[in-house]
Parts: structure tokens; C-alpha cells; sequence
């Protein structure tokens, strides 16, 4: 039973069993639906650098972008819409229906609107008063 107890130190959240219980608790709320997957997605340029990254996941009917990352020089060349034309089918060919991402406004949520994602929410002041925390979904 959970004490109340905080700690402004640094500690560890996480026990070595705590990823297995959730999963177990999400494979009880949804009987019928394979657990989740990772999705990454990696472009390598000529020399086998990575040049750009999109990693992600896959659970029943949706899957979710977590982290899209294109190096500094390469932006602007066409690499993030590459790793969406890789993500997006792997999603749907393992069953999803749809996909979120969220971005903050000083990112990218414009690129994501541009390849058919629609803004579903926005909370305002986060990270910093002038900015947004952006959550878009892609049906596909």
C-alpha cells in the first residue's frame, strides 16, 4: 500500500516488475487484442548514419508517435514525410485504424497537419506560457 511518502531526491519509480503488471492489467481490459508493439522507423544516409528517426508503438486500433527526430541538416529534405510513408503502412498493416502524435507548437504540428492529421486538443502553457502541447490523430 503506497505510504504518501515524497522525496524531493531523484529516485526509482519503476521496480523490475512494474512494465509487467501494467501489461497485465491492460491484457485483462482488453481481451482479444494483441499488447502492444514497438514501431521505429530509421533512415540512414549514404555513409549508414542515421539521418532521421520515428519511433512509436501499436496497440489493437491505434498507434501512437512518440518521438520523430530528422538531424539539422538534413530538415527540409523530405525525410519526415518519408518516415511517415514507412509508419503509417506498418500501422495499418498491423491493424490500426488510426494514429496520435502530439507536438508543441514551437515543433511541428504543422508538418503533421500537412500530411492529413487534424488537431484533436490543445493545452495551453505547456512546456511555457506561450507556447501549446498540440495532440493531432491521422484516421488511415
Amino acid at each position: 500500500m503506497a505510504t504518501g511518502r515524497s522525496s524531493r531526491r531523484p529516485t526509482r519509480l519503476w521496480t523490475n516488475d512494474s512494465p509487467y503488471e501494467l501489461d497485465q492489467v491492460n491484457a485483462a481490459a482488453t481481451p482479444g487484442v494483441a499488447p502492444a508493439r514497438e514501431l521505429t522507423v530509421r533512415l540512414l544516409d549514404g555513409a549508414g548514419e542515421l539521418a532521421a528517426g520515428m519511433s512509436g508503438w501499436t496497440w489493437g486500433a491505434a498507434a501512437g508517435i512518440a518521438m520523430t527526430w530528422v538531424r539539422a541538416e538534413a530538415r527540409g529534405a523530405g525525410l519526415g514525410a518519408r518516415l511517415l510513408a514507412e509508419f503509417e503502412p506498418e500501422a495499418r498493416s498491423r491493424g490500426c485504424t488510426h494514429i496520435f502524435v502530439t507536438s508543441f507548437t514551437f515543433q511541428a504540428p504543422a508538418f503533421y497537419e500537412r500530411h492529413g492529421y487534424r488537431e484533436i486538443f490543445r493545452w495551453e502553457g505547456v512546456p511555457t506560457d506561450d507556447a501549446a502541447d498540440v495532440h493531432l490523430r491521422k484516421d488511415l
